[in-house]
């Protein structure tokens, strides 16, 4: 995989409706538009000779690199250093607003900073995935990449209208772009690449540039100056919400599992999933990580798109239910996937795969996810109104009837349907939630229903989802399979954290599942998920791990856990799906899911170190 870079030698940037990835060596090669679930314009990360990509480096056969992000923002500086001298690109995508827009700029601008250093350019697009071919049109102030299907990137120059022509076209072969450019300290130029753009290339000037990044860095700041955590790991949780934002599509609130599609959990292997969707389980799970640091607006935001997939398909179920377990972020939800068989994918892990036949999986779980970030948000202050209480009360009805049935379960096996004990867990919560709603608000409820039904799944768990032989709970019904999925069980309050049936279980997992602190979520060769391979550790697992641990009173043990995965974080701070033996990211990156329970975990450990 030498000529891939890693996984976790990315930095994100975004607009809250698109995101782009960029290498610790200056090239982006990741961008879709307009949508994070849109065809791509730079796929390099999945085809390094197919994909596309836009390159900024020095033509220094040598040379050392730095990437951070300006504290606070989500704007990207990579550094380069050489003998002869010092430079670095500033990286950022102005805020689109929340109104849907085909129109998305990634701004460029690049610098020397001491002695004097050439970069070479290169902006090499390739539409819908590499499947439209284009051509390129120059003109004084840049270029237009237009495809065969209409789709145009424009390149724009930043610079004054009397500045000294440093650029030198190097070559336009196959309609790509090579450009060179020598800066000598204190010298700057750049770029703006626009997609959709409404007019031809134009110069701009220094003045309109500064104003975009003055806004960019204020947007930012003001945002996160609204976060009211104040615990032990302020960077890293802050930096994980700025990374949430950055994959929030502004216009619905939804939020994407990553901006990435395809990215191995194992080089050279088959699970490379689509993650540019929204998950009901996920995207429910971030209500309490921004409700836990103080954004009320983006939490009240996905509460109203959950609402409206709970009232779209009331009272018309199909095999999955009457939610979907994930949707696109304008709720639409054909999500039918396909492989592109022409890209080799990352570090020739084939197949690539978009789309996500997962979709329609039925997930028994994602009820109760979804009840619970509902409760949880009344509790704060986000009232559910009249539509959508009725709403939920026909899934509820459907609930009733069908919690007792097999699926596919949390982790989307492809290898049957499973009476998995999480989804009955899940069950149990928004049975249990509901009945809370309806007492605190006076709302009609079918309250006797739900409430023996939540007694009996109480029952059933008890008998059918303990292992004596283990003592501990496991994955599905009539199996000693241990599943980190089930370190949720304390926390939604199916069982105490002192209970000696939640301490044992904790126990089992120490013993089977953790490896020198990082967890997986269950073992493939002992539960066939249908796949073949291996994977990872799971990230959001290890860190659902330290939260269990910090309830159950063991929050010296939580401490270290937590202290060592903050050391496979990459250089920003951010995390993939899945660490492997070596300590490399891998899988889609970064991962929303990974972030929330980063902050959750951060939270619940702070607040019980507290307590000592």
């Amino acid at each position: 995989m030498d000529d891939y870079p890693l996984i976790e030698n990315h930095g994100l940037l975004g607009d809250l409706q698109t995101a782009a990835l960029v290498t610790t060596d200056g090239t982006v090669d990741w961008f879709c538009s307009p949508r994070f679930d849109s065809p791509s314009v730079f796929g390099a990360l999945l085809d390094k000779d197919k994909g596309g990509h836009c390159t900024v480096r020095p033509v220094h056969p040598t040379y050392a690199t730095k990437q951070l992000y300006l504290p606070d923002t989500a704007v990207l500086v990579t550094r380069f250093m050489t003998e002869a001298g010092a430079g670095e690109v500033l990286d950022f995508m102005p805020v689109t607003g929340t109104e849907v827009t085909p129109s998305h700029r990634l701004v460029r601008m690049i610098r020397c900073v001491r002695g004097s250093m050439t970069f070479e350019i290169d902006i090499a697009p390739r539409f819908d995935y590499g499947r439209n071919a284009h051509q390129l049109h120059l003109t004084e102030h840049g270029a237009v990449f237009a495809s065969d299907d209409g789709v145009e990137l424009t390149a724009h120059a930043i610079r004054e209208p009397d500045d000294e022509r440093l650029m030198d076209v190097l070559s336009n072969r196959n309609d790509d772009l090579h450009v060179s450019l020598t800066l000598d300290a204190g010298q700057q130029r750049g770029l703006v690449l626009e997609a959709a753009a409404d007019g031809p290339p134009r110069e701009i000037r220094l003045a309109e540039y500064q104003q975009l990044f003055d806004d960019t860095v204020a947007f930012w700041r003001s945002w996160l100056g609204r976060s009211r955590y104040s615990g032990r790991w302020r960077e890293a949780v802050e930096r994980s919400a700025i990374t949430l934002k950055l994959m929030t599509f502004a216009p619905s609130g939804a939020l994407v599992a990553a901006p990435t599609a395809a990215l191995p959990e194992q080089l050279g292997g088959e699970r490379n999933w689509d993650y540019r969707f929204t998950w009901i389980r996920d995207a429910s799970f971030s209500v309490y990580a921004l409700l836990g640091l103080g954004f009320t607006e983006e939490a009240k935001a996905f509460i109203g798109w959950l609402g409206d997939r709970v009232a779209e398909r009331a009272g018309s179920a199909g095999d999955s239910g009457p939610l979907n377990i994930m949707y696109k972020v304008d709720g639409s939800s054909d999500l039918a996937e396909r492989i592109l068989d022409h890209w080799e994918g990352y570090a020739r892990s084939a197949p690539v795969r978009i789309g996500n036949g997962a979709a329609t999986q039925l997930q028994m779980d994602i009820y109760g996810e979804a009840l619970d970030s509902i409760y949880f948000a009344h509790r704060h202050g986000i009232q559910l109104g009249h539509r959508g209480w009725t709403s939920l009360l026909t899934n509820l009805e459907w609930l009733v009837d069908h919690w007792d049935q097999a699926g596919e379960g949390l982790w989307e096996s492809r290898g049957g349907r499973k009476n998995y004990t999480y989804g009955r867990v899940m069950s149990w919560v928004a049975f249990d939630r509901a009945l809370r709603l309806a007492e605190s608000n006076g709302r009609p409820a079918a309250a006797p229903h739900w409430s023996r039904a939540r007694d009996e799944i109480y029952a059933q768990v008890m008998a059918e989802g303990w292992s004596a032989a283990r003592h501990a709970f496991v994955q599905h019904y009539g199996s000693d399979v241990l599943d980190a999925a089930l370190l949720r069980t304390a926390t939604v309050g199916f069982i105490t954290p002192d209970d000696p049936m939640w301490q044992s279980t904790l126990d089992a997992m120490e013993q089977e599942l953790v490896s020198d602190s990082l967890v997986y979520r269950y073992n493939p060769e002992a539960s066939p998920d249908g796949l073949r391979g291996s994977e990872g550790t799971f990230s959001l697992c290890t860190f659902m791990y330290v939260d269990a641990l910090a309830r159950a009173g063991r929050a010296n043990r939580a401490r270290l856990v937590f202290e060592k995965m903050l050391g496979y974080a990459n250089h920003l701070g951010l995390y993939s799906e899945e660490i492997d033996l070596t300590g490399r990211q891998l899988g889609n990156f970064p991962q929303a899911f990974t972030h929330l329970a980063l902050i959750d975990a951060a939270i619940t450990l702070n607040a019980a170190l507290d307590r000592r």
